[in-house]
């Protein structure tokens, strides 16, 4: 059942309709799996809208993988889940994640997502360990950013 999916478009929040469309998956599957999968959370809004942040969706294609494409059960998948979180944070405590990312000396894990985006909205950030990286592949900055958040909630949520 392997189906090419769409790149996720560079945006803050998405309906559970493009999050439906993003992951090849029906909104009423997704509602399941936030009941069968604690890391989705999304934010309900006005009318018990659901938005889901970049982290999510990412999350939902890699729940969507084990489910379709590998095999698992719900149970099974819930399980790896929770095994690649902890091999994460293990790698992380073993110093995995050597070289933090500072903004005028403060860790980019100590801000949240709003105010990191709202203190680097005027000032560049400067490359340093990435840089070869970026000359290789560039991505933009704001992509990696959100990608560095997703790291991080990955690491920090504790299913």
């Amino acid at each position: 059942m392997e189906k090419t999916l769409p790149p996720i478009p560079v945006k803050r929040y998405f309906t559970i309709g493009e999050v439906g469309e993003l992951c090849g998956v029906k909104p009423h599957v997704l509602r399941y799996w936030e009941q069968e999968f604690t890391q989705l959370r999304p934010m309900k809004r006005r009318g018990n809208r659901r938005y889901y942040q970049h982290h999510e969706v990412l999350m939902i294609r890699r729940i969507r993988d084990l489910l379709y494409d590998q095999g698992f059960t719900i149970s099974g998948a819930r399980n790896k889940l929770q095994e690649l979180t902890q091999s994460e944070r293990d790698r992380r405590k073993a110093g995995g994640l050597a070289e933090e990312v500072h903004l005028d000396g403060v860790e980019a894990t100590d801000i949240e997502p709003e105010e990191w985006e709202a203190a680097t909205a005027h000032q560049p950030l400067q490359p340093t360990a990435v840089s070869s990286l970026l000359a290789i592949d560039p991505v933009p900055w704001q992509q990696l950013r959100r990608e560095l958040f997703e790291i991080r909630e990955l690491l920090t949520s504790g299913h």
